[in-house]
């Protein structure tokens, strides 16, 4: 097989990242339109991450934020994004590189695109800050695609934050 010298696959990576900055950065200028809502799973402890230790406590290797309807001060970089969300009731602020992030999903237009971050340096055990700020849902990191489904029970709550189904909230 020939060598790609052109890197198409970086190439890729890069112009679907540069398809989350733009969606972001919308959604912290305007607001998310219509049902539009956005599952981010990235790895907790990559090099950039802060979240707080007792968030990086409950999802050590990694996380999934769903922006929907309650969070705030979304600020867009070129290299990372920031955010307010609320986990258990306490205001947390998290600061995500783009290079952490393993894998985006817009259900309500079933987009999705998913990132190799095996090439991300992940830090040391040290404590990383995070900043308070007011309500979005944390969830497990899927195994898959996440998927929300009525049918299935949500699991008990171990403390920390609460696993909610988006389905509970929709209008049947």
């Amino acid at each position: 097989m020939a060598t790609d010298h052109i890197r198409y696959d970086v190439l890729t990576r890069d112009a679907l990242r540069g398809v989350l900055r733009k969606v972001l950065t919308d959604a912290a200028a305007h607001g998310l339109p219509g049902e539009h809502h956005f599952f981010i799973t990235f790895v907790s402890k990559a090099d950039g991450v802060k979240i707080s230790p007792r968030l990086l406590a409950q999802y050590p290797e990694e996380m999934t934020i769903i922006l929907q309807h309650q969070f705030w001060d979304l600020t867009v970089l070129e290299d990372r994004f920031e955010v307010g969300l609320s986990f258990g009731g306490i205001p947390e602020r998290l600061v995500v590189p783009f290079s952490a992030i393993k894998s985006f999903l817009d259900p309500s237009v079933k987009f999705g695109a998913e990132f190799d971050v095996s090439d991300v340096a992940a830090v040391t055990d040290e404590t990383l800050p995070a900043a308070p700020a007011p309500s979005a849902l944390a969830v497990p990191a899927p195994a898959a695609e996440p998927t929300a489904t009525a049918e299935e029970p949500s699991p008990p709550n171990q403390g920390g934050a609460e696993v909610v189904r988006l389905d509970r909230f929709r209008k049947k």
